[in-house]
């Protein structure tokens, strides 16, 4: 996972009904023998895999479908292992964390079904503070941790980097209800200062920040 991020790699694709965003919790259960397997191998090699929104099938393979009856977004973001376990018999119950976008540029499928790519990352986020106008954005989401937490959920990794607005704009994203295609659009803006603004207007929209 130390490999340079401005070179082209391969890495092998978890195609899903999410968006994953840099710097996310994913959790997964994983029971396909495709998947398993791929886990096994992040694990024992400590190698990453990436994470692709699907625009079309499913993360179950069926056997009546044909090797064209998924399709997948063309930018996803690279996810690493954090917890592994293995409590039931060929299930597994993984987190993961999102690290940086890639795009994809080429694919090939095997005969299990797992998809590889050879993607280039794309650079991160330059970490740069929220405008004034935007302060009101942070604190909101300050305030949606601590009900969440109350409401015994904790969907965010710490630290918190409520002075970073790219990151700030990436946890509402991942819990803001909003279509997996408008999170898509916004997982992919390179600009964290747009991406969170666009976040805030939706906010002040539904009045949950002035």
């Amino acid at each position: 996972m130390a490999t340079s991020r401005t070179t082209s790699v391969e890495l092998p694709l978890f195609p899903l009904q999410a968006v994953l965003f840099p710097g996310g919790l994913l959790n997964l259960k994983v029971f396909e023998p495709r998947y398993l397997d791929l886990m096994s191998a992040c694990l024992r090699e400590q190698r990453s895999f990436g994470v692709v929104s699907l625009r079309k099938g499913s993360e179950v393979r069926r056997q009546s479908s044909g090797a064209g009856a998924v399709s997948f977004e063309f930018v996803g973001v690279e996810a690493e292992l954090l917890d592994v376990d293995a409590a039931q018999a060929n299930i597994l119950q993984v987190r993961c964390r999102g690290l940086e976008r890639f795009e994809v540029r080429e694919t090939r499928q095997a005969p299990d079904g797992l998809w590889t790519a050879r993607v280039r990352r794309q650079p991160a986020d330059e970490q740069v503070l929220p405008t004034a106008a935007l302060i009101e954005t942070a604190r909101g989401l300050a305030n949606a941790i601590a009900t969440l937490k109350q409401q015994g959920s904790e969907p965010f990794l710490k630290p918190f980097h409520f002075e970073d607005a790219g990151w700030v704009a990436n946890r509402w994203c991942e819990i803001l209800p909003i279509p997996l295609t408008a999170k898509q659009k916004l997982m992919e803006l390179p600009d964290p200062l747009a991406r969170l603004q666009l976040v805030a207007d939706f906010l002040r929209d539904k009045g949950v920040v002035k």
